[in-house]
């Protein structure tokens, strides 16, 4: 078995998941947002959000980052020959991809607390408008690397 293809395949699969976790819980506050604090809904959305958040997103988000090093580890030393590929366009834009997504993730986990304590400011509008941000990253990036632009 090719540990490059594994690697690659493991990392789509976590790549996936997290996708679907960072796509769905705008989605959940959009919908909680326009809950009573403190109403059964409200607590209901609370309990949705946290297990998708720790039991889906913050794993694959971990998973997507390992997988993805051991990428960057075997391009770099059996198939690309050296680090250099880090600085083309194309893996520059890849990376600027994940700084964003990691700081989305964190982003919502910290609107999550919000949503908990009863502080949220932000409405269902901000929440459907900013729900494609991700998948909007995720094209730019999948692009960026299937057609490695700037090479």
């Amino acid at each position: 078995m090719n540990i490059y293809d594994l690697l690659r395949g493991l990392h789509i699969l976590a790549v996936i998941a997290w996708m679907a976790g960072m796509l769905y819980l705008p989605r959940l506050f959009a919908y909680h947002a326009n809950t009573t604090p403190g109403s059964e809904m409200d607590l209901t959305f609370q309990t949705m959000e946290l297990k998708l958040y720790r039991i889906i997103m913050g794993p694959a988000m971990i998973a997507s980052l390992v997988f993805g090093l051991g990428l960057i580890w075997v391009d770099a030393t059996q198939r690309l020959g050296g680090w250099g590929f880090l600085l083309e366009v194309w893996m520059l834009v890849k990376l600027a991809g994940v700084v964003f997504l990691i700081g989305w993730h964190h982003f919502l986990g910290a609107s999550r607390k919000r949503f908990v304590a009863g502080t949220n400011t932000r409405s269902n509008r901000f929440w459907r408008a900013t729900n494609e941000l991700p998948f909007l990253a995720a094209i730019v990036m999948v692009l960026a690397v299937t057609l490695e632009f700037g090479r």
